[in-house]
């Protein structure tokens, strides 16, 4: 099948998706929704830059764009701006241009990794042909709890491209439901499955630490170690988790903190200046998948606490690895967590039930061992990339033969 996808290049999770279409054989073209001048995946048919999202003029260009959004708070709510209120009044013109990159590589499928506002932009750009491209969207965790309701414009391109599109795939059944209240036809062809396309067991899995683990990230022999993988970003409550800490150091005065994606964060380094944290917590920069399963082989819970999410892939990827998930308490990670089971759910912005939480893992190796133990069979059966991919050539063609996508 040729399939082409207009998706953020730079998003790991995008990268891993569509480098699994290719090694399922197809014909793989991107058009990335972010600036980017070289092919972020290998073995691409072709690649084109379509930028959707304007960037304020101090952080234009990738490394400055990402550097303000580790910098500022200021930037993360701009961000929110352009994305909910700028970017919609461009949708119509970039469609066009989108549609003549359609025309060109004559796909079989367009697949949209997100719904705003790369659905959106693919669903305005079907144009009036006879025979339309058939169009999947791909929706993510926070589409329709934090960015459909945003604006009046995002509300009515949330709905617009609901109502048009001809498959959709979400990493939650949650999302499935919601989407049936913003116009989606439930009887076209969908898919739940992790994001990136799968956990990939040669990666994520557990395994002891290598010997020398502590000093490779800087922290004591006997520390006790807990990760952050979440970075910065509007929704991830890194807030919450920081402030935790104090009341977990009271009771573990061992633990350490590994946050993901911090490095050079002004925002998070205030943080651990007020709170008097800065020897117990490693603010890292963005890391390998390869160092992520190490991270988690190693940590003794993942602490992902978030006021939106679907499925996140890096907690799939901690109970793959068999690292204690602890997870904000959402509808979409109840279908995967069973609070006092399988891990522990604990209000979004709640400090103190953070830390009790912590601790209460911390001190149970048996509640450790039987969610490691659950965790795996679960991400096995659920969420393993080879197991997805059978259901991923299934959706795809149920979406090029559905009758919407063939004009019925």
């Amino acid at each position: 099948m040729r399939i082409l996808f207009l998706a953020d290049g730079r998003s790991p999770i995008a990268r891993s998706w569509i480098y699994g279409r290719i090694e399922d054989g197809h014909e793989v073209h991107l058009v990335s929704s972010r600036a980017q001048s070289e092919p972020p995946v290998e073995r691409l048919a072709s690649f084109h830059s379509l930028p959707l999202i304007p960037q304020p003029r101090h952080a234009r260009g990738q490394a400055a764009a990402t550097a303000v959004t580790q910098r500022s708070a200021f930037s993360l709510a701009g961000s929110a701006i352009m994305l909910h209120w700028v970017a919609p009044w461009g949708i119509g013109r970039q469609a066009r241009r989108f549609e003549s990159l359609v025309g060109e590589i004559r796909p079989d499928l367009v697949h949209a990794l997100r719904l705003p506002v790369e659905g959106m932009v693919a669903l305005a750009a079907r144009g009036s042909r006879a025979a339309p491209v058939p169009i999947a969207v791909s929706i993510w965790g926070n589409d329709f709890t934090l960015h459909a309701p945003a604006s009046p414009m995002m509300a009515a391109w949330t709905r617009r491209a609901l109502r048009g599109v001809d498959a959709l795939h979400a990493d939650c059944e949650r999302d499935l439901r919601l989407a049936a209240r913003w116009g989606f036809r439930p009887t076209r062809p969908t898919l739940v499955a992790p994001g990136n396309g799968g956990i990939r067991a040669n990666v994520f899995h557990p395994a002891p630490p290598p010997p020398d683990w502590p000093l490779r990230w800087g922290l004591p022999a006997e520390a006790t170690v807990f990760v952050n993988p979440r970075g910065l970003r509007g929704y991830s409550r890194s807030d919450t988790v920081f402030e935790s800490i104090p009341r977990i150091l009271r009771e573990i005065p061992q633990a350490y903190f590994l946050c993901v994606g911090m490095a050079g964060s002004t925002l998070a380094s205030n943080w651990l200046r007020r709170l008097g944290i800065e020897e117990h917590v490693r603010l890292l920069p963005a890391l390998t998948p390869g160092e992520m399963a190490e991270l988690f082989q190693g940590a003794q819970a993942s602490l992902s606490v978030t006021s939106h999410d679907g499925t996140p892939n890096t907690l799939l990827e901690a109970m793959a690895c068999g690292c204690f998930p602890i997870a904000g308490d959402l509808d979409s990670l109840r279908e995967w967590i069973r609070d006092g089971e399988n891990g522990l759910l604990v209000p979004a912005g709640d400090d103190e039930a953070l830390a009790k939480a912590v601790v209460k893992a911390s001190r149970s190796s048996a509640l450790r061992a039987h969610a490691a133990q659950v965790n795996a069979r679960l991400v096995a059966e659920r969420g393993d990339a080879q197991a997805v991919r059978h259901t991923i050539r299934r959706f795809y063609g149920e979406a090029v033969r559905s009758p919407s996508a063939q004009g019925g």
